[in-house]
């Protein structure tokens, strides 16, 4: 199903760059593309990124947001998830919609918030994206400030961590420093390309707490 905006049409797997946006034109497009939307879209530096994902790219982000789960439930960590919201902030002319996202150390802080207001708000303390992050995607979660960032990029997982404005990439997750995420994650979402979904979640949860 293809997403008009303005005069244009966007396929599943196509991006359209448009720029110079402004702050005011961005907010306008939101409210013309809606909530109830397959699209996603990114903006930092005045250039706004439309993107309307192929299915495969959908059933990957999920299988990548339910291992993080596992992992939270095995850690004990509480959270909140926010999934594909649209974060924004007027300050820093920066939006991001993430594949999913969490909330782990702040995850008080959005209890059963309806709507999350990034001027009194904090980000989400881990977002993940599946596939190549362009440097609009990047530039927006670095000016939000979302201190770690997940991109499944097949057949590699991916981890920058936020450190004085910049990220930078490692090989460790701050949320699950004991745990070698970028070999484990990367295993079972391929696992789930052979048995199904539900038993490679299985597997992993078997293998993670034994």
């Amino acid at each position: 199903m293809s997403t008009a905006v303005i005069n244009l049409t966007i396929e599943p797997g196509q991006k359209v760059t448009l720029q110079p946006v402004s702050w005011q034109r961005f907010e306008s497009i939101l409210d013309e593309l809606g909530e109830k939307r397959s699209s996603r879209i990114a903006y930092a530096n005045g250039i706004l990124e439309i993107m309307a994902p192929l299915p495969e790219h959908e059933r990957t982000k999920v299988i990548l947001a339910d291992l993080v789960k596992i992992l939270l439930k095995f850690k004990k960590l509480a959270w909140e998830p926010l999934g594909s919201t649209t974060f924004k902030r007027q300050s820093m002319t920066a939006g991001i919609e993430p594949d999913d996202c969490f909330y782990i150390q702040n995850y008080k802080a959005v209890i059963g918030k309806e709507r999350i207001d990034l001027s009194i708000d904090p980000p989400p303390d881990l977002a993940l994206e599946t596939d190549v992050t362009s440097k609009t995607e990047t530039d927006a979660y670095k000016a939000l400030g979302v201190p770690e960032l997940w991109v499944y990029d097949t057949p590699l997982l991916k981890i920058n961590i936020l450190v004085n404005g910049k990220y930078i990439e490692t090989s460790t997750s701050p949320t699950f420093p004991d745990i070698d995420v970028v070999t484990i994650i990367p295993q079972y979402v391929r696992r789930a390309k052979v048995v199904g979904v539900s038993l490679a979640l299985d597997e992993f949860e078997q293998f993670i707490t034994t």
